[in-house]
């Protein structure tokens, strides 16, 4: 999944180059969202999986 929120980064970025309108904002928002939904789902994995097994 990581892989695919680097894809989109770089759509973003490319498309951010060529200006952020249309289709190039809609791609920097996309690779945002993406980029948030991971940050949590690392958090989430740091902190519960780590616990040790009883």
């Amino acid at each position: 999944m990581l892989s695919w929120a680097i894809v989109f980064l770089i759509v973003a970025i490319i498309a951010g180059i060529f200006g952020f309108a249309g289709i190039a904002g809609t791609a920097a928002w996309f690779a945002k969202v993406l980029f948030i939904i991971f940050l949590v789902l690392f958090l989430v994995s740091l902190i519960f999986g780590r616990r040790s097994r009883i």
